[in-house]
């Protein structure tokens, strides 16, 4: 956590049901930002394969990616993204789509809590299925990537006010 610095533009990113969307909309409203959630801006026929139950591909995900990062860059004052970014590749794509420093918030929770999650919630098209493809392609992110690492197995609201605690607030 040493090197890890906010910026306007946050991505929260973990493996499916970490509780990327909570956290995003939380930290939006904390910095008076705006909250995007990736799955938003998904292709239909990415979509369509992940409720079949198919992983995507790097070629489904580079133009989404790319969709993403500049829907950030056009955005006014804090922006704050849920996308799972699982692959540096991924998280390198987003930064440079954005055109500008993204700080990475990484969500992270065993797959045991995952899998229980993912199995409980209802009206998401991802599959529990595809939970373990997801822990397959996560690549940690690494400390240059100015990262914070929040474990989301605690209470909700411990885990909230640990989020929060990374961000200060900005002086109005």
């Amino acid at each position: 956590m040493s090197h890890f610095e906010p910026k306007r533009l946050v991505i929260v990113m973990g493996v499916s049901g970490c509780g990327k969307s909570t956290a995003g909309e939380n930290l939006a409203e904390h910095l008076g930002g705006v909250f995007l959630d990736g799955d938003d801006f998904h292709p239909e026929a990415n979509v369509e394969k992940m409720a079949h139950g198919i992983p995507l591909t790097d070629e489904d995900r580079w133009p989404w990616l790319d969709i993403l990062g500049g829907e950030m860059a056009s955005r006014e004052g804090p922006v704050i993204v849920a996308c799972s970014a699982l692959r540096r590749v991924y998280r390198d794509r987003l930064r440079d789509a954005a055109g500008e420093p993204v700080c990475f918030v990484h969500l992270t929770a065993s797959k045991e809590v995952i899998f229980s999650r993912v199995g409980h919630r209802k009206g998401h098209y991802m599959p529990a299925s595809l939970v373990e493809s997801q822990f397959a392609t996560l690549e940690t992110p690494q400390a240059d990537e100015n990262v914070v690492t929040i474990d989301t197995e605690p209470p909700k609201d411990e885990v909230r006010a640990t989020l929060l605690a990374a961000f200060p607030k900005p002086a109005s």
